[in-house]
């Protein structure tokens, strides 16, 4: 078998960095977390929503560069506090022409509304890796108080960009004719599921 220098090389870099990877040491306990200020890492964080439409199927589609702070206290989880910026314009679906329907006014009316705000309220643990996060939301032009269902999933240097992450999953179900967002409701769903996953890099 004849290898060229270009398959030699990934091939080394592969050796290099597969170990890194493999002995990234990632704590699974949320009071072994490190405490302090985070920041969201869009590039690995996604808000996924889905309805039922017109009672044959769960459609689904993803918000992303999502931005917001985490202030983190591991010993006193009740003191974090939780800030997130979803930009409404990033919505996507399988549909070229639903994903601008949605920034449309009949929908999220992206022009006048762009952003989508959570800032919480209050954090209760609710187990050893669970937490319930209440806080408002502000979805187009209307603020509502909402709830999260938080499950923390680990954290640790990340072997790539050796920046020390911490990663949580979220749910929460809301009624979109709350925030006005009445389109077709109720043949398409008003009750939407949230699904989150944020990754927080620790500032400093």
């Amino acid at each position: 078998m004849r290898f060229s220098l270009s398959r030699i090389a990934i091939l080394a870099v592969s050796v290099a960095v597969l170990p890194a990877i493999a002995s990234a040491q990632t704590v699974t306990n949320p009071a072994q977390v490190q405490s302090g200020s985070y920041a969201i890492e869009p590039g690995h964080t996604q808000v996924g929503f889905s309805l039922l439409h017109f009672g044959f199927t769960y459609y689904s589609g993803l918000f992303s560069n999502v931005s917001g702070t985490l202030e983190l206290d591991a010993k006193t989880p009740s003191a974090s506090k939780l800030s997130v910026t979803i930009p409404v314009v990033s919505v996507q679906t399988t549909s070229d022409k639903l994903t601008e329907e949605l920034k449309s006014d009949q929908w999220f009316d992206a022009a006048k509304f762009p952003n989508a705000t959570f800032v919480s309220t209050e954090v209760k643990r609710s187990g050893r890796n669970d937490a319930i996060v209440t806080g408002n939301l502000t979805l187009h032009g209307v603020t509502k108080p909402e709830t999260l269902k938080v499950h923390f999933v680990g954290a640790g240097i990340n072997p790539m960009d050796k920046n020390y992450t911490a990663g949580f999953e979220a749910i929460a179900t809301i009624k979109r004719s709350d925030f006005g967002v009445k389109m077709y409701v109720p043949y398409v769903g008003d009750d939407v599921t949230l699904r989150i996953a944020g990754a927080f890099e620790k500032q400093g």
